[in-house]
């Protein structure tokens, strides 16, 4: 079975960057898309980014202009790339994979904290 492994988060100060990195234990066919979803807590798991096989992406409008998701072949992944983070960032991300049968799979999590 596919098993997904984020690393890349941690305590980073408000208008700091963090990237996370999201790597499969082996190649995944049948991918519809793959993304980052976080929970705060106390809070539901929202969508962060999502990019599709085909290459189009989707950003939560609170993220906008400050997140980058992007495909990571070597690692059969996906990163995010995060700038300009604000406290109301921190929270546990998710990887995510959607496969087209309607399958999904998730990474164990990895904490961001956003804090001075």
């Amino acid at each position: 079975q596919v098993q997904l492994v984020e690393s890349g988060g941690g305590l980073v100060q408000p208008g700091g960057s963090l990237r996370l990195s999201c790597a499969a234990s082996r190649s995944i066919f049948s991918i519809a898309a793959m993304g980052w979803y976080r929970q705060a807590p106390g809070k539901e798991r929202e969508l962060v980014a999502t990019i599709t096989s085909g290459g189009s992406t989707i950003y939560a409008d609170s993220v906008k202009g400050r997140f980058t998701i992007a495909r990571d072949n070597a690692k059969n992944g996906v990163a995010l790339q995060m700038n300009s983070l604000k406290p109301e960032d921190t929270a546990v991300y998710y990887c995510n994979a959607h496969f087209i049968v309607g399958i999904d799979i998730w990474g164990q999590g990895t904490q961001v904290t956003v804090s001075s």
